[in-house]
This record gives C-alpha cells, structure tokens and sequence, in this order.
C-alpha cells in the first residue's frame, strides 16, 4: 500500500516539473496522488473536491489536469470526443476500456506486442503507440 505523499512532498514535486502552485492545484494534487494509480474524469475530480467540501470550479479542474499532463505529471487518454481520461500512472502502457462505465484499466506495455505500423510522415517520428482495447460485456448463451 502506498502511502499518500505529504504537502510538502507535493509542493516539491509540482515545482519540479514546473508548474506554478496554487491553492486548487495543491488542493487537486492532493486528490489525484493520495496513492496509488488511479484514471479520473475532470467531472469525477470536481465531484470529490465537492464532496470533500472543497468545491472547484470545472474549468480550473480542466485547466489543472491540462497543466499536470502537460507537465509530465499525468498521461491523457482521450477515448471519445466526449470522454478524456488523465492517468497517474505515466509509464508506458495500454488500456482497456470497460463497456457501460467506460472506465479504464492499465495494461502492461510488455503485455502487448505492436507490429506493422507504418512509416511515420516525412519530417516526424512515432514518439509513442497507445492500444485502447474496448472490451464488451459476455452474452449469456441460455
């Protein structure tokens, strides 16, 4: 179990990766890195800043995982062009993507083996391949 990073190790790490503290950023910061790797919405986000009685406006939620991801701090996954997630876990992986919830979960890099691409553009490289796997749910063939 980890355990949730101290204010002072937070104010360090978001200084580090250049970004400018404020008190809603420290405040999301705490939430979104109390332990663990976790995949949140901003609506989820907004929602438990309300529910821990410190609201925050939605687009300080946006513009706060925007600045973390842009940072280095979170991976963005967008799924639709009405979903995005952002991910603490910024290593290297995949995804599956749950039907109904639409929820993810990480899949090790090593566990999925990409071939076949093709050539990148003139002028540009593949930086990165992500795999989002969308899962459905079984049918009961009774």
């Amino acid at each position: 179990m980890s355990r949730s990073p101290s204010d002072a190790d937070l104010r360090q790490r978001l200084r580090a990766a250049g970004v400018r503290l404020t008190r809603q950023r420290l405040q999301l910061a705490r939430m979104l890195f109390a332990g663990g790797n976790r995949h949140v919405t901003a609506e989820e986000l907004r929602h438990e800043a309300e529910q821990a009685g410190s609201p925050v406006a939605t687009g300080t939620v946006y513009n706060t995982l925007h600045c973390f991801a842009r940072a280095g701090l979170l991976r963005e996954t967008t799924v639709d062009s009405a979903c995005t997630w952002f991910d603490t876990n910024t290593e290297p992986h995949h995804h599956f993507l749950r039907p109904g919830t639409g929820e993810l979960e990480d899949i090790p890099e090593a566990g999925v083996r990409v071939t076949g691409l093709p050539a990148a553009p003139a002028g540009t490289r593949v930086a990165t391949v992500h795999v989002l796997v969308h899962l459905e749910e079984d049918r009961d063939p009774s």
